[in-house]
Order: C-alpha cells, then structure tokens, then sequence
C-alpha cells in the first residue's frame, strides 16, 4: 500500500466521523466492561492461587452434629502413623465479637516454628523476626483490622475480653501485606496458645490439622485413610479449597453474567453497523470508487482498514480505561459482583496480573464480528454494477 492509499483511509474516517463516533464511544464502552470483568477475575484467581500454593494439602476438621468441632491433639498420633503423611500440623481458628464495632474478627491460631509454617509466614512477611514474635504476646492483623482498631484508639495493643471478662493485652506487631488482602482483611494471627486463651479452646485440643503431603498422588488415598480411622472427619484438599473460594467470589457466575450482557450489547451493534453502512450515500461512494478504478478487492481493504483503525483505538482505549479502573481506582461497584459478602466492609485493593491469552481472546471477540459486519454489507454493494450504484 501506498501512501495515497493511507492518505485515501484517514479521508474516509474524516469524511464518516459522525458515524465513526457512535461506534466508536459504544466500543469502548464494550471492551472496558469485558477487560475489567477479565482483569478483575485474573486478579483474584492469581491471588487465590497464591495464597493456596502456600496451604497443606489437606485439612482436617471434626464434625459432629453438623457443626465444627474440637479435635483431641490425641489424634495426631493416629494420622502421623500413615504412610505418605510427612507433617500433621494443628490450628486453631474462631471468631471474637468486636462489640464496639458490632463484628467478627477471625482469630486465627499457627505453631509459628512448625516447619510448614514458618516457610509460608517467610513468604508473606519476609524479614519477620520469629523468636521476637513468640517472645510476648504479639498478633499480625488484617488491613480492615487494623482500620478499626485505630478508629477505636488500639493503635499499638489490643485488649481481647476473655469469657470470664478477664483481658488480655496483645502488641501489634505488623499489619498484613497488602497483596494477602483478599483472605486477611478480616484475620488476626497469633501464636496457637494465646488463640486458645482468647477462644476458650482446651490445652489438649485444636480446631483443625493441616496436614503435609510430599507425593500429590498419593493425596485421594490418604483421604479415604484418615476417614477411616475416623469417619467423623470432614477432610479437604487443595483443589476442594480453591473451588470453594472460586463460588465464594463469585467470579464465574459473573464473567458468564457480563459476557452475556457484553455479547447482547455487541450483536446490537453489529446490526447498528450494518444497517446504517447501506444506504444512497455509501452506494454512490463505493460505485464511484469502481469508476475510477477500484476493484472489489481495493474496496474491502479500504473498509477494512478504515473500520480496522477505529475498532484497534476503541481497543486500545477501552483496555487502557480498564486497568486503570480495575488496579487504581480498584473497581468500584463492579468488584461487589465478584467479592459478594465482607464481614468487615474495607477497600480492596486488585493485584497487577494480567494473561496475554485474555488480552487476544478480547481482542477476537470484539474484532472479528466487528470488521465481520462491515465486510458483508460492502461486499454487497461492491458486486453491484457501477452505474447502478450511483443512481
């Protein structure tokens, strides 16, 4: 191509810019729905795969009358004796009434110096200092956590009522990063023994085992063993856990629901383009081109590339749009689609992550019926006779 040939395309863009404009504002309109519902669900899928790359891959609780209950520590003993099972690791996990603010703080409880443990908190935390943290009675608290404690003046401590109204005083040692908010936000962990003070749990007891198995393979029959030796156990892998996140955030059912409504969107303005594309205006256009010479081929190239031009801008803008509505401004109102309920209400902040394959299956998605609805209807015109095109 020429440059009389490009000098040809951004004439015709100048000479329809009334009727590029429509399509061109609906089209962004499009593709930053879509791009924030994808970058939105990339987000939380590539930090719940984080989060649950650092789990054991099985964990344990007791059921009994439908509700979770207190397993013995006894039974460590029973699960360490199968074969495959390199760590049987004990938590303990409730909720504390915050009064004053009417809500649930989640306490969670970890052997700090268990192996398993200590690896993930060095993970998250890096340059924390564990023997410091065991030293006293220290507690990592969530973002919204810590919002609510300062509002209430517990900037540096925090007094936890026990059930016979006694208090114990807790040091903040360090808020929880802001990549592990989305399962942290409402979370205080501390050391085990003080989770049980705090959550009146029996020194001989624990509310779940988190169990270490080196051979993934090995993971469905280690289930059926721990169920037998206790029937009353309530077992979940890692995969299980994931999926349970996945409908906790609902994510699925709101890519479908949007996909949905952008796919309704964009058939309309499939119609919208092909309808308006044929009329006297556009007939005489192209029959003058083939008087002059152009061949049908010449003709559908330049619709191509005239129509190509807008619909890669609207693109381009409409995925730039998105990321800063999804990674800066944290997508407000779209993101309760996918977060659903919150204990504590706080501002989430989405992760960076974003997958090529996204990007180029939204780009087929949004191009190709969209050059696909200029093509048909110029092709039409383009076959008929010169003469008659102009008339």
């Amino acid at each position: 191509m020429n440059k009389s040939f490009y000098n040809l395309i951004f004439l015709f863009i100048f000479k329809h810019k009334s009727k590029h404009l429509s399509i061109f504002f609906i089209s962004i309109v499009l593709i930053f729905i879509l791009s924030s519902v994808m970058f939105i669900s990339s987000s939380i899928k590539h930090q719940v795969k984080l989060s649950i790359k650092n789990q054991s891959e099985l964990i344990v609780h007791r059921i009994s009358g439908g509700k979770i209950s207190d397993i013995p520590l006894s039974w460590i003993d029973d699960f360490s004796s199968i074969y495959g099972i390199q760590s049987v690791q004990s938590r303990v996990y409730g909720k504390y009434w915050f009064e004053p603010y009417k809500t649930y703080f989640n306490i969670v409880g970890v052997d700090i110096f268990e192996e398993h443990t200590n690896k993930a908190f060095k993970n998250i935390l890096g340059d924390i200092d564990l023997r410091e943290f065991v030293s006293e009675d220290y507690i990592l608290v969530g973002s919204a956590v810590k919002k609510i404690m300062n509002e209430k003046r517990y900037e540096n401590s925090f007094d936890f009522r026990l059930d016979n109204n006694d208090l114990i005083t807790a040091k903040i040692y360090k808020e929880l990063p802001v990549n592990t908010t989305l399962f942290t936000n409402d979370m205080i962990i501390m050391d085990i023994s003080l989770a049980k003070e705090i959550l009146n749990i029996n020194e001989d007891f624990t509310t779940s085992f988190a169990i270490s198995i080196p051979n993934e393979l090995e993971i469905p029959n280690i289930k059926n063993q721990l169920i037998f030796k206790h029937p009353d156990i309530k077992v979940t892998s890692k995969d299980e856990l994931l999926k349970d996140y996945e409908n906790l955030f609902n994510y699925k059912g709101g890519i479908f629901l949007v996909l949905y409504i952008v796919s309704l969107l964009t058939f309309v303005l499939v119609l919208y383009e092909r309808f308006t594309m044929v009329n006297s205006s556009d007939k005489k256009e192209i029959g003058i081109l083939k008087s002059i010479g152009f061949s049908i081929k010449d003709i559908l190239k330049l619709k191509i590339y005239e129509n190509l031009f807008i619909g890669l801008s609207a693109f381009i803008i409409g995925i730039i749009f998105a990321y800063v509505f999804v990674f800066i401004f944290n997508a407000p109102i779209l993101s309760e689609i996918f977060m659903g309920y919150k204990n504590i209400d706080s501002t989430f902040e989405f992760i960076p992550f974003i997958e090529t394959s996204l990007i180029i299956s939204l780009f087929f998605f949004y191009i190709l019926p969209f050059i696909g609805s200029i093509l048909i209807p110029v092709w039409k015109i383009a076959v008929i006779d010169a003469v008659e095109s102009m008339r």
